[in-house]
């Protein structure tokens, strides 16, 4: 449901309970606090842990909750913040560069293919690891594909014009660090 008709609803029906309402917050946007967690982590259980935190401190403004006009954006932008503390004083993978691989869900795929795309997918990780923090922080919130330009400006606190620009010189990073990574395996014979 869109801010704008969230609003209209909040107005036109009953209160609910400060219970029901945080309920239903959850019911919502759990998945989405948790891909956000994730994309700072990079490890499930810090993430879990995260979002748990998170809802502790959303439970703190229950009884604002009506008023908020895009509760996503305001949810993203608290889960960032309880990740990025939790990165700078609990984490023990991100600081380490023992990410976690995500998990990868196919079922339908040969064991060379999954080992394949697990390779794929640890090699992007090390190389965003490598772009400066500014960039990066904006790329994984826009990896986490519900986040939109004006979310990610909030979260971050920046214009969204900053956000476009950042994910294009992020962008075109990644491009730059995987061709020159490709034409390096071509050299050396490594079949692509």
């Amino acid at each position: 449901m869109y801010a704008p008709e969230q609003t209209i609803l909040s107005r036109t029906m009953p209160a609910q309970s400060m219970t029901e309402q945080m309920d239903e917050l959850v019911r919502q946007h759990a998945g989405f606090v948790y891909r956000i967690a994730y994309a700072c982590l990079r490890h499930r259980q810090e993430a879990e842990d995260a979002v748990q935190e998170t809802f502790i401190r959303v439970w703190k403004h229950v009884r604002t909750l009506p008023e908020i006009g895009n509760q996503r954006a305001w949810l993203a932008r608290i889960a960032w913040r309880v990740a990025r503390d939790w990165q700078r004083g609990h984490s023990r993978a991100a600081m380490d560069g023992d990410c976690e691989l995500a998990e990868i869900e196919s079922e339908k795929t040969s064991v060379e293919e999954d080992i394949a795309q697990a390779q794929q997918a640890a090699l992007l990780e090390r190389m965003m690891a490598l772009l400066p923090p500014d960039l990066r922080e904006t790329l994984q919130l826009a990896t986490v594909k519900e986040m939109t330009s004006p979310e990610i400006a909030e979260v971050l606190g920046i214009p969204e014009a900053s956000v476009r620009g950042r994910l294009l010189r992020a962008r075109r990073l990644l491009r730059e660090k995987v061709q020159i990574l490709m034409n390096g395996k071509r050299e050396h014979g490594v079949r692509v």
